[in-house]
């Protein structure tokens, strides 16, 4: 499975009242650009999420989420969810919401020079 359609469904559902979102095939999975900015991807049965990497101490308490790693490094920001925590829609929001928070502020990644 590349992702899960339906979890990708839902949070297509929460983002098409935004102005500038743009969903992209990107990470073996499928992702959500918000504002030019990557915000939000579905991969296999998790999402993945760009957080505002001062917020981890603040969820210590809750279930199902990881932080993301290339090789043996954290990626500053990025954390995983399980789907398994996704069911109830108020869960959903809560990690949607954290997401969508911290994108304003998120710096865009560098394009590329087309040639």
């Amino acid at each position: 499975m590349k992702y899960n359609e339906i979890l990708a469904n839902r949070i297509a559902e929460r983002l098409m009242n935004l102005l500038d979102v743009e969903e992209k095939f990107m990470f073996s999975g499928l992702v959500y650009m918000v504002d030019g900015k990557l915000c939000i991807g579905v991969m296999k049965d998790k999402i993945m999420l760009r957080i505002d990497p001062d917020t981890l101490d603040t969820l210590a308490d809750k279930d199902g989420w990881e932080q993301m790693w290339s090789g043996t490094r954290p990626m500053k920001g990025y954390i995983l969810v399980s789907e398994d925590v996704l069911q109830q829609n108020t869960e959903l929001d809560f990690w949607i919401n954290l997401a969508l928070t911290y994108n304003p502020i998120a710096k865009a990644s560098k394009k590329k020079a087309k040639p």
